[in-house]
C-alpha cells in the first residue's frame, strides 16, 4: 500500500478508478443514453453501414444478382479531460486509496459535467461534432410552442428523425422541465411522462435530466435522438498527478483570487481519462429549442 507522498504520478488504483467511472456513467446523459466502446489507442476507427444489400426475386434457373453493402468508417479521437482538485498537504501522508476512496465524487461529478457539455452541444469542447451541431446541420429542430402542447411539440421533433428512417429511442433534457411534463396526459388520462426509481421515461422511451450544470437551456429545452448513432469511446486507466507550485486559475479562494498552491500551502491533484466523441448520422438527432438556431450556431468551429 504506497503513500501519495512517494507516488506523485501514476494510475488511479484499480479499484477506486472502477468506482470513479461508474459514478461518471450513472452521472452523464450522454454515457447513460450512448453507444459506449472501448478504445485502446487515440483512435477509432467504426464500420457504419449506410446503404444495405439488396434482396431479389429469382426465377428458377436465372442468374442470383448481387449488391453489396456500401459503408462508411468514420474515425473517433480520444482526446484528454483533466479535473484537478486542491488539497492540504497533509494529504501526502495518506495512501493512494484512502485519497482516490475519498475524492472520487467530486472527480467524477467533474467529468460527467464536462462531458455531457462537450458532447450534448459542444461546450468548451475539443470535439469537432456534437449532438447540437449534428441537429442543427440536419434542420432538426422544432420552436417551442409551435404547437398545441408540449407532448404535440415533442412528438413532431420525434417525426423529424422518424422521417429520415430512424426511430427515437430516447431523450436527454434539463432538469426544469420536468413540471411541464409531468402535466402531460394522453387521450385516455394515461401520464406520457413515467417517473421510475433508476430510469424515466417519456412517450416510453427513456429520458434522462442534466442537472450537473452542463445543461445549456439558450440551446435546447429536449434532445430526442436514435442514440446508436451516438457512439463514445473510452480508454482504460485514470491516471494522476501531484501538482506543488501552480496557480490554479479555474479555482478562486475565499478571496476571490485563484488559489496559489505554493502561497497556500496545499498541493493540487490532478486526475485525466481519455474519452472520444462521435455523432455518425445528424439526421438523427433532433431538438426543441426556445428560439430557432442560426445558420453560424451550427457552424461553431472547435478545436479537433
Amino acid at each position: 500500500m504506497g503513500y501519495l507522498k512517494d507516488e506523485l504520478t501514476g494510475f488511479v488504483p484499480k479499484v477506486q478508478a472502477q468506482e470513479i467511472m461508474k459514478d461518471v456513467a450513472r452521472g452523464s446523459s450522454i454515457l447513460r443514453l450512448s453507444k459506449v466502446e472501448t478504445m485502446t489507442s487515440d483512435n477509432k476507427k467504426f464500420p457504419v453501414m449506410v446503404d444495405g444489400p439488396g434482396a431479389y426475386w429469382v426465377g428458377e434457373g436465372d442468374r442470383i444478382k448481387t449488391s453489396g453493402a456500401q459503408w462508411i468508417f468514420p474515425e473517433m479521437l480520444a482526446k484528454k479531460l483533466a479535473v484537478i482538485v486542491p488539497v492540504t498537504k497533509e494529504k501526502l501522508k495518506d495512501t493512494t486509496i484512502d485519497v482516490f476512496s475519498e475524492l472520487k465524487e467530486p472527480i467524477a461529478e467533474a467529468f460527467y459535467t464536462a462531458i455531457d457539455a462537450a458532447c450534448i452541444f459542444g461546450t468548451n469542447s475539443p470535439f469537432a461534432r456534437n449532438v447540437y451541431k449534428a441537429a442543427v446541420d440536419a434542420e432538426n429542430y422544432i420552436v417551442d410552442g409551435a404547437a398545441a402542447s408540449l407532448d404535440l411539440d415533442v412528438s413532431d421533433v420525434m417525426a423529424l428523425i422518424e422521417d429520415a428512417g430512424l426511430d427515437v429511442n430516447g431523450f436527454a433534457a434539463h432538469y426544469g422541465i420536468k413540471n411541464r411534463l409531468r402535466k402531460l396526459r394522453d387521450a385516455n388520462g394515461n401520464a406520457l411522462f413515467v417517473p421510475g426509481v433508476d430510469q424515466n421515461e417519456f412517450y416510453s422511451s427513456p429520458i434522462e435530466f442534466s442537472r450537473n450544470g452542463a445543461w445549456d437551456k439558450t440551446k435546447a429545452e429536449i434532445v430526442a435522438a436514435d442514440w446508436t448513432k451516438s457512439l463514445v469511446g473510452i480508454r482504460d486507466g485514470l491516471e494522476y498527478e501531484i501538482l506543488k507550485e501552480a496557480t490554479l486559475q479555474g479555482t478562486l479562494d475565499a478571496d476571490g483570487k485563484p488559489i496559489s498552491l505554493a502561497e497556500q500551502d496545499m498541493v493540487a491533484i490532478k486526475a485525466t481519462m481519455r474519452l472520444g466523441y462521435l455523432p455518425i448520422k445528424d439526421e438523427a438527432f433532433s431538438l426543441l429549442v426556445k428560439t430557432a438556431p442560426t445558420p453560424t450556431e451550427g457552424a461553431t468551429n472547435y478545436e479537433v
